[in-house]
């Protein structure tokens, strides 16, 4: 299966990164829950679009064909807004892959990055025949995710974000299909003495470069040792105008602080990419919830994107927490989804395979939930302001009333 490495896991959950024995949470439901009770169960679980699920939308038979020969999951959704009289719909077809690596960690670097790039082209080209606008890359895709084992030769697949070989390979796509594309790299920023960020490169439609944002967050839990590689970034929290709506990236473990995905709405986002490795023993019961709570608190449409597989290390490596050495990370469990600001959100992509998730949003949906609830006109700015800003003085003290005795 897609993603195994070493050939003597323990168990099937190992082998495939299956969910006792399942593609995905939503199958398993399907197969235990009788029909007529899972529609509450989604109604809870997933949340309701204009009263209803999130739609399944018709992908051309080019795509399905395209995942069956090439053994990538598939899905389509579509978000519905409510009909305005003063605006038309705006409607923007965003897609999401999340993928394995491809050759073994043990194999040359640029065998490793080439045999990405084969097969992420094919989840490219199916989202060109879907018809996205909008494409987002899971977090370092071009490499493994090689930053638990605290070895620099890895910085070997770092690469300047403007005009390395993947942004110029995906440049080339972008001018195909009219397609914006995001590319999440492990930067190389040679102007600033080849400094290492991770780093998220915006291409436009026309294959020109708007922009990049570099990772505001950097994890120091478990096997993410990534603060040997590169520190927080520095680009703020950038907002991308592109001519089928304002987006911007929330790098992987950016998505466990509210303030960042506050930021980027308070900057004007309507939807917000968060290319991400992360895996199950760490933080499964965390995913499903954090993207699409951002996306109720701050009024967008929210993208979270996973790869898949499980990546096995040339040499054993430790951690602050206590394991015994060992040269896998664990398994990367995939389940890529996209979350609406009514708190709507589409099912998951498989928990083991590639795979291409192709939503269509009416951004118009955004304003009218604002408008609903009110989250952003019944905030209290000016108290969060003060207590911030009291917070990081150095006398600081905690606003606590003590019980008398």
């Amino acid at each position: 299966m897609p993603g195994t490495a070493n050939g003597d896991p323990k168990s099937k959950l190992q082998v495939e990164g299956s969910l006792a024995g399942f593609d995905t949470i939503e199958a398993l439901l399907e197969n235990y829950i009788p029909e007529d009770k899972l529609v509450e169960v989604k109604r809870v679980l997933y949340g309701a679009n204009r009263g209803a699920p999130v739609q399944k939308l018709t992908l051309h038979q080019d795509v399905t064909a395209a995942a069956a020969a090439a053994d990538f999951d598939v899905q389509a959704y579509k978000f519905r807004a409510r009909q305005e009289q003063n605006r038309k719909p705006r409607h923007v077809k965003i897609g999401l892959i999340q993928n394995s690596i491809k050759a073994p960690t043990t194999a040359p670097y640029a065998e490793q990055t080439q045999a990405l790039y084969t097969a992420v082209q094919k989840l490219v080209d199916a989202a060109g025949s879907a018809g996205v606008q909008v494409l987002c890359l899971q977090e370092a895709w071009t490499m493994p995710f090689a930053f638990c084992t605290r070895e620099r030769e890895w910085l070997e697949f770092a690469e300047p974000a403007e005009t390395g070989p993947s942004t110029k390979m995906l440049q080339k796509y972008a001018q195909k299909y009219g397609m914006v594309i995001i590319n999440s790299i492990l930067e190389r920023d040679e102007p600033h003495g080849e400094t290492i960020w991770n780093t998220a490169v915006v291409i436009g439609h026309m294959g020109n470069v708007i922009g990049k944002h570099r990772k505001n967050h950097i994890p120091r839990v478990g096997d993410f040792n990534e603060s040997t590689y590169y520190l927080e970034g520095n680009t703020g929290h950038p907002v991308f105008d592109t001519v089928y709506g304002k987006i911007a990236v929330n790098i992987c473990y950016g998505r466990h602080h509210p303030m960042n995905w506050q930021a980027f709405g308070m900057n004007g986002a309507e939807i917000v990419f968060n290319p991400s490795a992360t895996v199950g023993s760490l933080s499964e019961p965390l995913w499903g919830v954090e993207a699409r709570n951002a996306a109720i608190a701050n009024s967008y449409y929210t993208a979270a994107i996973n790869r898949v597989g499980t990546e096995v290390f040339p040499n054993d490596f430790t951690s602050g927490d206590g394991q015994a050495a060992h040269k896998a990370f664990g398994h990367f469990y995939g389940s890529s989804y996209v979350a609406a600001p009514d708190g709507s959100r589409t099912p998951g992509l498989s928990r083991y395979k590639d795979g291409l998730m192709v939503a269509e949003l009416d951004l118009n949906l955004c304003r009218q939930v604002r408008d609903q609830w009110g989250f952003q006109m019944t905030a209290r700015y000016e108290i969060y302001a003060k207590l911030l800003q009291d917070y990081i003085q150095p006398e600081f003290r905690p606003q606590v009333i003590k019980e008398s005795q």
